[in-house]
């Protein structure tokens, strides 16, 4: 089977179209996201191709909004790569999980699931598929799921990088992001330790908003994900002593 009959094929799929069904509820705080994300990259200097890049290439959002301020600052390259590798490193406990599902796949069929995986996507796979092991349904949902969450966030996201030198700095639209990221964010907490984690970020962020080059956001990373960490540590044994 071709390339192409193979892409008609998975489109046909009900779980495709169900994978897509299930991010549209989530989609506009994405595209809200990515628009002002867009905007932002102009605003920090970068010429119009070079934020295109980054976003076709890099897709992720979090990751491009704490390196903007480092870039325009000038801040150095390890404070750059390190705060991109912390806020990305969930990405790596999503591997560890999407490993089970998708670990007897070629190496560049990984590779692509990798590229276009995303927070969002995460939760609601292992949602659709919450026992880990492999399924004919699960790459069809997969797909469906991270191609409207791809467009829904590049398409806003180039249309901010074009628009961005007619938008008024007034507009508040760093505000707007932070709206979109909270709810976001909210739909990724989902039990206790999550909810501490993320309150403790934030108290760490405020705490250590004086250190220059935005490290505030390096310390609110790994205070949460020790903090996350020893909670799944402790918990199970509390609940086993009860």
């Amino acid at each position: 089977m071709s390339r192409t009959e193979l892409t008609g094929a998975l489109w046909r799929q009900p779980e495709f179209r169900r994978g897509a069904r299930e991010m549209m509820g989530v989609s506009l705080g994405i595209s809200a996201w990515g628009l002002v994300t867009g905007v932002a990259m102009v605003k920090s200097g970068l010429s119009v191709p070079l934020a295109l890049l980054m976003s076709l290439v890099v897709f992720a959002g979090s990751s491009q909004l704490a390196a903007l301020p480092l870039i325009a600052s000038g801040a150095p390259m390890w404070v750059l790569w390190a705060t991109a590798f912390c806020v990305n490193l969930r990405f790596v406990i999503f591997s560890v999980q999407w490993r089970m599902y998708f670990g007897h796949l070629p190496l560049l069929q990984r590779m692509s699931v990798g590229y276009f995986a995303a927070d969002l996507n995460y939760v609601a796979f292992l949602k659709r598929f919450p026992e880990p092991k492999p399924n004919p349904a699960q790459l069809p949902y997969y797909w469906g799921g991270v191609a409207w969450n791809w467009a829904s966030w590049q398409i806003p996201s180039i249309i901010g990088i074009l628009a961005a030198n007619h938008v008024p700095t007034e507009w508040g639209l760093g505000f707007a992001g932070v709206l979109a990221l909270l709810g976001l964010s909210y739909t990724l907490l989902k039990d206790r330790n999550t909810w501490v984690s993320a309150a403790v970020a934030g108290c760490a962020a405020v705490a250590a908003y004086g250190l220059p080059l935005r490290l505030n956001i390096l310390v609110s990373i790994a205070v949460a994900v020790t903090v996350g960490l020893l909670m799944e540590h402790w918990l199970p044994e509390r609940r086993a002593e009860q």
